[in-house]
């Protein structure tokens, strides 16, 4: 075991603090890295303050990892020392399932083991990303292309896959009509993405406060949904439409503004249960459906299509002792577009 330090909430609602923590061994397929940078979501925030259910402390959030290998084990042949390397929402599955077989790991039949607030496969809780190092399995290490900085590559192992994937999903491209709901971290994500894949990219969001953001991290159109006018006028107007709010939708009136046939995905997950009447559906053919992260393999294609395009997060550097801060910063959408740690400082 390794002694590492790290940031961890002690108990539920609790503030962050420094701590100590202890890492495994490095086993045969075991990949060590010290980390470097590590993104802070917003579900960071819904685990530490149990708004998704109990959950297991202490807990050291973090599933936005950025680093570099400096120990592999004797088995290990995707990864060398000196490698730059990325982690995300996961770190083991069954591997066994029809799921993870087809390369679906997020989906995983048998239980995945979560980055932080799971439980390993070997009985020990998961810590995640606020810490100096971390030994994962190479078979869920992302390998992170030299056209990207670590520091705006940390968001994509969340928020770019979460966004990159129902994109990919349903055919964002171009002559496709594509909506992102909210420009936060997730969503600045989506419009980047939707706009490299070649779509039509509007952005609906609560005000016109963030618009000029907006243009230029792609969209080519920004609407006002608190402005009644904007159901009016774009009814019956887009292919897809990618949901990135934690806020219960009126999903009746978003599934309004679909073409016939139009998808609805919703990669935002609210505390509290929605309620939806079926006749917005029914009326035009149209799919209301989810999504959640990506697989190993569609991740490590996501990295690769941001280096290609030259596209990161865009991200405010921050301190470890700042992460109490920034999380209030997160619920105010008070963040341009996502905080990252610099674990320099833990």
């Amino acid at each position: 075991m390794t002694t590492v330090a790290a940031y961890a909430a002690p108990a539920a609602k609790a503030p962050l603090e420094r701590t100590t923590i202890e890492r495994r061994e490095v086993r045969e397929h075991d990949v060590l890295i010290d980390i470097k940078f590590a993104g802070i979501c917003h579900s960071d925030i819904h685990q530490v303050r149990e708004g998704w259910g109990e959950a297991i402390f202490p807990m050291v959030p973090g599933h936005e990892i950025a680093g570099v290998v400096s120990a592999v084990g004797p088995g290990v042949t995707k990864f060398a020392v000196g490698d730059r390397v990325g982690v995300g929402c996961m770190v083991d599955s069954c591997r066994e399932c029809e799921n993870c077989k087809a390369g679906r790991e997020q989906y995983c039949t048998g239980g995945n083991v979560m980055t932080y607030n799971g439980i390993g496969k070997d009985g020990e809780p998961t810590y995640g990303g606020y810490s100096e190092k971390v030994v994962v399995d190479e078979n869920f290490v992302l390998g992170i292309p030299e056209g990207i900085s670590l520091d705006e590559a940390a968001p994509l192992l969340c928020a770019g896959i979460t966004t990159y994937s129902p994109l990919k999903r349903w055919n964002a491209g171009p002559g496709k009509k594509v909506a992102v709901i909210g420009l936060g971290g997730l969503g600045h994500m989506a419009v980047k993405l939707a706009h490299a894949l070649g779509a039509e990219v509007t952005v609906l969001s609560q005000s016109l406060r963030k618009k000029d953001d907006g243009l230029k991290l792609g969209a080519d159109h920004y609407y006002a949904t608190s402005d009644p006018a904007t159901f009016e006028e774009l009814a019956g107007t887009f292919d897809l439409i990618v949901s990135t709010v934690f806020a219960p939708l009126d999903f009746a009136a978003y599934l309004g503004l679909l073409k016939t046939e139009g998808t609805l995905a919703n990669v935002g997950a609210p505390e509290e249960p929605v309620s939806l009447n079926l006749f917005a559906l029914l009326g035009g053919g149209k799919a209301l459906t989810g999504s959640m992260i990506g697989g190993i393999a569609e991740t490590q294609e996501m990295l690769d299509f941001c280096a290609e395009h030259g596209i990161g997060a865009e991200i405010e550097l921050i301190a470890a002792s700042e992460v109490n801060e920034a999380y209030e910063r997160v619920l105010a959408s008070d963040v341009r577009y996502r905080f990252v740690i610099d674990t320099a400082t833990i």
